[in-house]
C-alpha cells in the first residue's frame, strides 16, 4: 500500500466526480469514459481530429515501451489541445499515456489541465508512486491547483485508501495550498461517495472544525452522506449543528432536503413533519422536489396519514402545484387504505392546481367505490365519468357490474352493459359473462336469454364455466328448449 510521503507538499482539488457531489462546484477535470474510443471524449464530444484519432491509436495499439519510438517516427507534432483531447481517451492505457505525456513534452508545455489530467488518469489506475511523481513536477512548474488534490483525494478513496487520503490533506499546504474549507469539503465529499465510510467522513470533520469553519457544503456533503447510510440519529445531530453553525437560509435547500429525507426513510415521518413546520417559520420550506421523492416514499410504505400530511404542507403552506401524477399517486394511495374521503377532496382540487383528472384518476376512485361495495356512490360517480368523458376501463365495468348484481341492483348493471356495448367496438367478454351470471343468480331466465341472444350475435365469447351455470339454471327452472337454442348458437360460433 502506498502512502503519501509527509516531505510531499501538497495542494487541492476537485475531480468530476467529487465536483458532482459538491452542491455548488464545477470540476476541471472530466469522468474518464468507460471505454474510450477515438470516435469519443471524456466529455461526450466527437474527437474529428485526425491527428488526435493517429495519437489514439498509437496509444491504444502500440506497446508501452515502443510508444515513445512510434511517436517520434509518425511525424505528427503534437499541439496542446491535441494532447488534452488524447489524455482525456487513455485511462484505460496508463503507462502509454505517461510515454506520450513525456514525448509531447519534448515540443511543448502543458497545460495546467493536462497536468491535471496525467495525475487523474495515475491516480484511477491506483498507481500512486508516479501521481505523486507528477505532482512533484506540478509544483516546479507551478500547475498544482485545488484540481490535482482533489483528483488526489478521489483516486485513494475510490481504492478503500482513506488514511492516504487524510494524509495527503495533511502535506498539502506545504505545497502552497491552504486547507481550507472549499478542500475539506473535496476530501468530505470523496469519502462519502464511498459505500460503508461515513464513519471516516465523521472522523475527519470532527478533527478539523476546530481549525476550519464548516460552510452550508460541509453540512450538504454529510447529510447527504447519512441519508445514503440512513442513519437517523447522526443525520439530526448533523443538522443541529449545521443550524447553530451556519444558521437557516433557504439557499441551503439541499442539506435540508437530504436530512427530511432521511428522517421520512427512516420511518419518522412524523419527525419530518415538525421539523417542516419549523422550517417554514424560517421561509425554508423545500420545493417541489423534496415532496415528490418524499411522496413516493410514504406511497412504497403505504403510509397514507403522513403523506396526507406532506401533502397539505405542500401545496397550502408552500404554495406548490403538484403534477397529474403526483395528483393520482395520492388519490391511489388513499384509496387504497379506504379514505375517500380525502380522494374525493383531492379530485374536486385539482383544477384549482391547474390539473385535470384523466381516466387514471377517476378509474382509481371507481374502483375503490366497487372494491368497498358502495353501490349507490359507484352508480352517481359512474354516471359523472361518463358526463366528463373519462371512460371507465372494461376491467372496472365487469367488475362493477357484478357487484350490482351483488348489491341487487341490476338496473345499474344493465346501464354499464350498455356503456360498454356503446363505446367499445368489440364489447369485452368479461363484461357479458358477468351479466348473465348476474340474471341468473336472480333467477331473471328471460333477461338472460334475451341478452344471451344478443351477445351471440355480437360474437361475444362465453366461458364454459359461463355456459355450465347456464345449463343449471335453464334445466332447474324447466326451460331446457330455451338452453338448447343458446347451445346451438354457440356451436355455430
Amino acid at each position: 500500500m502506498v502512502e503519501p510521503k509527509p516531505e510531499l507538499a501538497r495542494s487541492h482539488t476537485y475531480t468530476a466526480a467529487s465536483a458532482a457531489a459538491m452542491p455548488h462546484q464545477r470540476s476541471p477535470i472530466p469522468e474518464p469514459p468507460l471505454l474510450a474510443t477515438p470516435s469519443s471524449s471524456a466529455s461526450g464530444l466527437a474527437v474529428k481530429d485526425s491527428r488526435v484519432c493517429a495519437f489514439y491509436e498509437i496509444l491504444s495499439r502500440v506497446p508501452p515501451a515502443e510508444v515513445e519510438s512510434v511517436l517520434s517516427r509518425c511525424g505528427i507534432t503534437p499541439l496542446p489541445e491535441h494532447v488534452d483531447v488524447v489524455l482525456r481517451l487513455c485511462y484505460a492505457f496508463p503507462a502509454a499515456a505517461v510515454k506520450f505525456f513525456r514525448w509531447s513534452g519534448l515540443s511543448l508545455k502543458h497545460t495546467h489541465y493536462a497536468w491535471n489530467l496525467m495525475v487523474d488518469i495515475l491516480g484511477k489506475n491506483r498507481m500512486f508512486e508516479p501521481m505523486w511523481d507528477a505532482i512533484r513536477s506540478m509544483k516546479q512548474e507551478g500547475a498544482l491547483s485545488i484540481a490535482t488534490f482533489a483528483s488526489a483525494f478521489g483516486s485513494y478513496c475510490a481504492a478503500g485508501l482513506i488514511k492516504e487520503a487524510v494524509m495527503t490533506f495533511d502535506v498539502m499546504d506545504r505545497y502552497g495550498i491552504p486547507q481550507d474549507v472549499v478542500v475539506v469539503n473535496s476530501l468530505l465529499s470523496a469519502i462519502c461517495r464511498e459505500d460503508g465510510r461515513m464513519a471516516d467522513a465523521a472522523d475527519f470533520f470532527d478533527r478539523v472544525k476546530a481549525t476550519v469553519a464548516p460552510d452550508a457544503d460541509t453540512f450538504a456533503i454529510l447529510l447527504e452522506g447519512w441519508e445514503k447510510e440512513g442513519n437517523v440519529t447522526r443525520a439530526k445531530n448533523t443538522f443541529g449543528e449545521m443550524v447553530i453553525r451556519v444558521g437557516w437560509n433557504a439557499k441551503n435547500m439541499s442539506a435540508y432536503d437530504a436530512f427530511l429525507i432521511t428522517l421520512v426513510r427512516g420511518s419518522q415521518p412524523d419527525e419530518a413533519v415538525k421539523f417542516l413546520k419549523v422550517m417554514k417559520g424560517k421561509n425554508c420550506l423545500p420545493g417541489l422536489k423534496f415532496f415528490g421523492n418524499a411522496l413516493h416514499i410514504l406511497i412504497q410504505q403505504n403510509d397514507h396519514v403522513h403523506a396526507l400530511a406532506l401533502w397539505n404542507i405542500m401545496v397550502t403552506d408552500s404554495g406548490l402545484i403538484p403534477s397529474l401524477s403526483m395528483c393520482n399517486s395520492m388519490i391511489t394511495l388513499l384509496c387504497n387504505n379506504g379514505n375517500l374521503d380525502a380522494a374525493y377532496r383531492l379530485l374536486d382540487e385539482m383544477p384549482y392546481y391547474g390539473v385535470f383528472p384523466d381516466p387514471l384518476t377517476y378509474n382509481t376512485i371507481f374502483d375503490c367505490l366497487i372494491r368497498n361495495k358502495r353501490a349507490r356512490e359507484a352508480e352517481s360517480f359512474f354516471t359523472e365519468m361518463r358526463k366528463n368523458e373519462q371512460l371507465p376501463s372494461p376491467k372496472n365495468c365487469a367488475a362493477a357490474i357484478r357487484m350490482f348484481f351483488d348489491q341487487y341492483n341490476p338496473s345499474a348493471a344493465v346501464e354499464v352493459w350498455g356503456f360498454v356495448t356503446e363505446v367499445f367496438v368489440s364489447p369485452d367478454n368479461e363484461c357479458a359473462n358477468e351479466l348473465l351470471l348476474g340474471f341468473r343468480e336472480l333467477g331473471r331466465l328471460s333477461e338472460l336469454r334475451r341478452y344471451a341472444d344478443e351477445m351471440l350475435d355480437r360474437g361475444v365469447e362465453l366461458r364454459a364455466s359461463t355456459v355450465e351455470k347456464l345449463k343449471t339454471a335453464f334445466y332447474k327452472a324447466g326451460r331446457q328448449d330455451a338452453y338448447d337454442r343458446i347451445l346451438r348458437r354457440l356451436k355455430q360460433h
